[in-house]
């Protein structure tokens, strides 16, 4: 548990961080594609959610209509985390070269020591890269996505559809959000996941905490960044070291 209380910890930083005077100008774009975007998420969550809800309340035979009760929770969180997840995954697409900038700024303010990208002048260089490594995390999410919702058509295993669900979106949060430090160090998709196999706790604990911040109304327009900054700051506090000792 340890690991896990790790991550809660990190995300609490990366709250701190974002608040310093050196960092927030790298804050501003991040904040606004998520404002832009998280308030068409909460205005639309109304009209999508009841719909999803009925819908899969719908394979109820009659005599089970008690049930709606019990699962309209559990649908209702589900339909949350689906939507609030989705527009995650799209701010995080269009602000992609400016968290990669974000993070960079972060580590810098952490370590003293720059990160060699070469700054906003190569914010235009990157910004196709940038693009395809979060396309390129897209597919990975949509390749077990898929077969995980279809979990929730299965009668009596679609009540536990929910919980796998959100497990699921807190590894994908983690693995998100730790691309834009680790990035900065030419380091590949593939290596990032294997290091965050390698501290599943403290992935879990980071991107559940970061997953619950993205479902708090208001409060999620600070996550995307509130996010890359932590993600940085537990890159610097034991990733880094780890990648460090492995290539020794």
């Amino acid at each position: 548990m340890k690991n896990s209380h790790s991550g809660m910890h990190y995300l609490l930083e990366g709250l701190r961080l974002v608040r310093q005077p050196g960092l927030r100008r790298y804050v501003a774009i991040p904040l606004l594609v998520s404002c832009v975007f998280f308030s068409g998420a909460i205005f639309g969550l109304s009209h999508w959610l009841e719909q999803l809800i009925n819908l899969l309340l719908g394979y109820l035979p009659t005599w089970l209509d008690w049930l709606r009760y019990l699962l309209w929770p559990i649908f209702a969180t589900a339909g949350i985390l689906i939507i609030f997840y989705s527009f995650s995954m799209i701010t995080n697409l269009i602000a992609a070269p400016f968290n990669g900038m974000l993070a960079e700024a972060v580590e810098k303010h952490l370590t003293g020591q720059p990160v060699e990208t070469g700054g906003w002048q190569e914010l235009a260089k990157d910004f196709i890269p940038s693009i395809l490594s979060e396309l390129r995390k897209l597919l990975y999410f949509l390749l077990r996505a898929l077969p995980l919702g279809i979990l929730f058509l299965i009668p009596g295993i679609n009540v536990a559809a929910p919980f796998l669900w959100g497990l699921f979106s807190a590894w994908m949060l983690a693995v998100e959000y730790i691309d834009y430090p680790m990035a900065n160090h030419a380091l590949h998709f593939s290596i990032q996941r294997k290091l965050l196999r390698q501290r599943r706790m403290l992935s879990y604990g980071f991107g559940g905490s970061s997953l619950l911040m993205t479902m708090i109304p208001f409060v999620n327009f600070l996550a995307m960044p509130v996010s890359v900054a932590g993600a940085t700051a537990m890159w610097v506090g034991e990733l880094r070291q780890h990648v460090q000792e492995n290539t020794a």
